[in-house]
């Protein structure tokens, strides 16, 4: 703990005085420019990733950046997701799940979870990731399965945002964009969904890692499957 205890000294005596007048800003209101739902893991930290200031992100995170679709469960990532559209207003929510995830790992090899009931149990959902992985690449190799997964994985949860009934109307009217990120953390890459909501492109340049919300919203309207999931 010595290292944390000599950077709270560090915070207190050279970076809050530098940056005095944003924190005094900031213990007023706060208006975050974005809702980041992240994994827990400690190597992903979403203000280093996209270098945000204090205040600019709504950060939720959990074990495997996931969204429990609507009615199968109230906890702090539903009611955290609830708070930052409803109370704050924020109207872009990106979903990034990273390399190397451990509550992936989990879900592809459940009997090693055998002493963590609660970790078990939470990434069931991501579940529909591990059986679209099998289903689409039967003969995967398992380094490229993990890496499926974590994909499958995001665009599973974006599709869970869609199931909020304070998420439809605003899609609908095209007032809320969603982003589906991964994020490489050897090489520092991030990938994106395409407009599809199915493929990941690199991101730079034009493109966002945002699929067509709408089309996506439809698809999973449409999806019977992903509805006797729920």
């Amino acid at each position: 703990m010595k290292n944390i205890f000599d950077g709270l000294t560090l915070f207190q005596k050279i970076a809050y005085p530098r940056h005095k007048e944003l924190f005094e800003r900031l213990a007023k209101n706060q208006t975050p420019q974005a809702v980041f739902i992240a994994c827990s893991d400690s190597r992903v930290v979403p203000n280093l990733l996209v270098q945000a200031e204090p205040g600019d992100l709504f950060i939720i995170r959990n074990a495997g950046n996931i969204i429990p679709p609507a009615g199968s469960a109230y906890g702090g990532t539903t009611a955290s997701l609830e708070y930052a559209i409803v109370a704050l207003g924020i109207r872009d929510v990106i979903v990034c799940g990273h390399s190397n995830c451990g509550a992936m790992k989990g879900i592809l090899h459940p009997e090693k979870l055998d002493g963590m009931p609660a970790v078990r149990q939470w990434v069931t959902y991501a579940e529909p990731a591990r059986r679209a992985v099998a289903e689409a690449h039967p003969d995967a190799a398992d380094d490229d399965v993990l890496d499926l997964v974590v994909d499958y994985n995001v665009i599973a949860q974006v599709r869970n945002i869609l199931t909020f009934p304070f998420v439809r109307p605003l899609v609908e009217r095209n007032e809320l964009e969603l982003y589906g990120w991964v994020y490489d953390i050897a090489s520092g890459h991030v990938k994106g969904l395409d407009a599809t909501g199915r493929r990941f492109v690199p991101l730079g340049g034009e493109e966002k890692g945002s699929p067509d919300e709408r089309h996506v919203l439809a698809s999973v309207e449409n999806d019977e499957e992903f509805w006797e999931r729920l």
